[in-house]
């Protein structure tokens, strides 16, 4: 039955689509030549060609590249368990898709003439209607599904931690219409318990649970160290005609941006890596180095003002340089303001700065209060030591302690240390909580996207200058 339902709902959809790429198709052809409106005179078209039938007889070759195009994205697979943004994102790359071919075709055959005004507004109205189509067919589902109608029926087969995990995520998403029906475990302080009002049954009882509650998907969530339970389970399951996924225990293991690759057709997860390689890294660096030349042009005044205080004020050189670790533990000279003696560190050797610390000059702690003192560090930006957004960088000396003190410390070395970060943002720097800045650093490692650097470039112009922990 629910394969049927998947099989009418994936022509249903099918079709929908084709539609949608003839409305968006006609649509960028009528505000092309026939709307004739004028952007706040951004938009000045050229005359208009005397053959218009050329966008009639190219309407085939998009409607069969979308499609081709969606296809290829997979955007008629079930997405029952991925997250909404996910299916928006490959909506996007099927859109450009059909843009760079078009552009191809029209280039092969010498179609000059073919006004990229069209495909401009193609590029902008079919992902925007697909995506609310999309929107609106979820949303019917979801209502469906409120109804207890169109539900699929899973079993997870591991009561532990990683099986109760999987079971929140599914209560947490109910669109997703999953309804679990029974934990399977043979651990003896498993078996007879009740998750979230679900029985926990042993494994030998996998094909009754399956044939009684017709089950559709069984997910496997065992602990690596159940490698016989589990492969018992799946071959339990070889002849049953229900979908098997696995979800591998991950929480096991220190993880950072997890990922899949394949080689040779071998799938590969990747535990850790730095989020920042191929065009990731080509963008973050490009947003440094603009916003660096830009800040000191804008701050080179101040900047000059600054070193002359400096150099009045107190014995010692203009700026302080203090060796740093980086990217993947690589070593650099940090650029300040000098705000302390010029031997603060004969005596106490390196320790952080505290609050009221003797050690500073009078025009130091007021420089240190305001974060002008590290106006020099757009220089390290500029230079590639550093990024304008990303973890502190440390002292090596106080790293070798702090990495015997906090958990996964040496992770935030897998990305480029930054003037400004997620953590000094939200109040964490100077002398305050390690451990919650470690926290916070690992949170934008892993959630890293060239936006998320943009907002928090945003939160330092009203959150990151002042802070009362800075000292």
């Amino acid at each position: 039955m629910f394969k049927k339902h998947s099989q009418l709902t994936l022509v249903m959809m099918f079709v929908f689509d084709a539609v949608v790429v003839l409305i968006a198709w006609t649509l960028a052809y009528v505000l092309r030549f026939d709307a004739r409106f004028n952007l706040f005179g951004l938009i000045a078209f050229p005359p208009e060609p005397a053959e218009k039938s050329v966008y009639l007889h190219f309407t085939p070759v998009v409607l069969a590249i979308q499609l081709l195009a969606n296809i290829h994205f997979h955007l008629y697979e079930p997405r029952r368990v991925q997250r909404v943004v996910t299916e928006f994102l490959d909506i996007i790359k099927a859109a450009f898709a059909l843009w760079v071919a078009m552009l191809a075709i029209l280039y092969l055959l010498h179609k000059f003439e073919f006004s990229r005004y069209v495909l401009a507004f193609y590029f902008v109205l079919f992902p925007l209607l697909l995506i609310i189509s999309r929107g609106a067919v979820r949303s019917v589902l979801m209502s469906i599904r409120r109804h207890g109608r169109d539900i699929r029926t899973v079993v997870i087969i591991g009561a532990g931690k990683l099986g109760q995990a999987l079971h929140e995520n599914i209560v947490r998403n109910p669109w997703t219409g999953i309804h679990v029906a029974a934990y399977l475990d043979d651990r003896d302080d498993r078996i007879g318990k009740n998750f979230r009002g679900v029985p926990v049954e042993p494994i030998k009882d996998l094909k009754r649970i399956i044939a009684e509650k017709g089950v559709d998907q069984v997910f496997i969530a065992l602990p690596f160290d159940m490698h016989v339970q589990m492969r018992e389970a799946m071959d339990a399951l070889a002849d049953e005609m229900v979908d098997v996924r696995l979800v591998p225990d991950l929480f096991s293991f220190t993880t950072l941006r997890k990922s899949v690759t394949e080689f040779e057709g071998m799938p590969i997860l990747n535990m850790r890596e730095s989020p920042l390689s191929g065009w990731n890294a080509v963008l973050k660096r490009l947003l440094d180095i603009i916003i660096s030349l830009a800040a000191l042009i804008v701050f080179a005044a101040p900047m000059i003002l600054i070193a002359l205080m400096v150099k009045l004020t107190s014995k010692g050189p203009v700026l302080y340089k203090q060796e740093r670790m980086g990217l993947d533990g690589r070593r650099f000279n940090i650029l300040k303001f000098r705000s302390m003696r010029a031997d603060a560190e004969k005596e106490t050797g390196a320790v952080w700065a505290s609050k009221n610390d003797p050690r500073r000059t009078r025009l130091g702690a007021l420089l240190r209060k305001a974060s002008l003192d590290e106006l020099p560090q757009f220089i390290n930006a500029l230079k590639g030591d550093m990024s304008i957004v990303g973890p502190r960088p440390e002292r090596p000396v106080l790293i070798d302690e702090f990495k015997k003190q906090v958990p996964r410390y040496m992770l935030r070395h897998k990305i480029k240390a930054g003037i400004t970060g997620w953590a000094q943002v939200n109040g964490w720097r100077g002398d305050s909580s390690l451990l919650k800045r470690i926290q916070y650093d690992i949170y934008y490692i892993e959630n890293w996207s060239i936006w998320f650097d943009i907002r928090i470039i945003f939160m330092t112009f009203y959150r990151g200058f002042v802070s009362r922990a800075a000292h």
